[in-house]
């Protein structure tokens, strides 16, 4: 099979013109007669990469520049692609050698207390004003919540917020631990909403300073206080635990060690509230491109993959919410906001990183709108009766 007659196999809707690197035309699928997307290829290299690992050497070439679109956006032909994609492998080829990759990462990969600061670092020290440039005011850097699809990003992480609280169903004076702090939005949303008192923890510098000069300012020192520090570094008690986008960075690996370390810091009464991307599909190997660029040692988890580890460790799973697109949404207003401010973005940094960039929120948006991605909110308990019986509490 060569790279030609694989594409017009994929592409059973719409289409596009593939101009390879010899300069011949071919349609693939049935692209619009006026002025259909064209995919321009400039490496030889391609005719061959893109068809035995298309999920890695797609995003390379679109961020060298080998791999041109004409005719239209990144986002408008990965919407195409993964419509006709969805949730299955690509092709036989690219799932062997995701596999290969896949097994090797899982047996070299070890996302210990350093390590883990170092793929932290990777991703959230680069430049405090990149995230300025597409995040909300408050620096809320994971899924929102979307009552209506078109809320603005600032009301969608404001509710996305609220439901959280609500389902820690939180009361005064408790101690309250943010695993994963980020910026600190939320453990200070918190304290201001409930009187709790809170701890943040990140493994990222820059978040941490950020943190801190946000609680002086607003002064809620007496409140809420951050720590550059692993979750597994603490030996205290805690009534609410709360985690939002940090357990894809957990790793495979030390899922059991994570979940046993939150029974293990949650009070009897306790109540836990993971907030995590998983897949809706049977367990898979990380995305090549993803991990390689953007998160290294991240990774999506099953279900299946997390329902054992909370079995084991003792733990209840009270409460399950599934959101479904709400990523998606997320995503589109990040993307339009970075790409609104390309001049911004190009004083700080080459068309490589931002053509980097781009390429992420765009097929991170895709994936969320046609694969296999959705966000997991996990609540957790010692005892079955922590939390009221009946969802209304969260509702009200």
């Amino acid at each position: 099979m060569n790279l030609v007659s694989f594409l017009k196999d994929l592409f059973k809707e719409d289409g596009f013109v593939l101009i390879d690197a010899n300069s011949k035309e071919f349609v693939i699928g049935k692209p619009k007669k006026n002025n259909p997307i064209k995919i321009r290829l400039f490496d030889k290299s391609l005719h061959y990469k893109l068809l035995l690992l298309p999920d890695l050497y797609f995003g390379e070439a679109y961020t060298n520049g080998s791999l041109v679109i004409e005719n239209g956006t990144i986002t408008e032909f990965l919407n195409m692609a993964l419509k006709n994609i969805g949730k299955k492998e690509i092709n036989s080829y690219a799932k062997i050698i995701k596999k290969i990759k896949g097994t090797y990462r899982y047996l070299t990969n070890f996302n210990l207390v350093n390590n883990s600061k170092k793929n932290v670092s990777h991703h959230y020290d680069i430049s405090e004003k990149l995230y300025d440039i597409f995040l909300d005011e408050k620096r809320l850097y994971s899924c929102a919540y979307f009552k209506s699809e078109n809320d603005s990003l600032e009301t969608a992480q404001n509710n996305k917020m609220e439901h959280i609280i609500k389902k820690l169903n939180l009361k005064p004076n408790q101690k309250v631990l943010d695993i994963g702090s980020g910026w600190g939005s939320l453990a200070i949303e918190i304290a201001k909403k409930t009187k709790c008192e809170v701890l943040g923890i990140t493994l990222s510098k820059n978040q941490l300073q950020y943190s801190q000069k946000k609680v002086k300012e607003m002064n809620l020192e007496n409140q809420v206080r951050f720590k550059l520090m692993d979750y597994r570094e603490l030996n205290e008690k805690f009534d609410r635990i709360v985690s939002v986008g940090m357990f894809e960075h957990v790793g495979r690996k030390f899922y059991k060690s994570f979940f046993k370390t939150v029974n293990k810091l949650l009070n009897d009464e306790g109540v836990a509230l993971i907030h995590t991307i998983g897949s809706i599909e049977s367990p898979k190997d990380p995305h090549p491109w993803i991990t390689k660029y953007i998160f290294p040692g991240g990774y999506t988890p099953s279900l299946s993959e997390i329902a054992e580890p909370i079995e084991k460790s003792g733990l209840i799973l009270s409460d399950m919410e599934v959101l479904r697109m709400h990523y998606s949404y997320t995503l589109r207003l990040w993307k339009e906001r970075f790409l609104g401010k390309k001049n911004e973005v190009l004083a700080m940094f080459d068309e490589k990183f931002f053509r980097m960039w781009e390429f992420y929120l765009a097929s991170c948006e895709m994936a969320f709108k046609w694969g296999d991605l959705v966000v997991f909110q996990l609540q957790l308990s010692k005892k079955i009766n922590s939390v009221p019986y009946r969802r209304d509490y969260i509702y009200q």
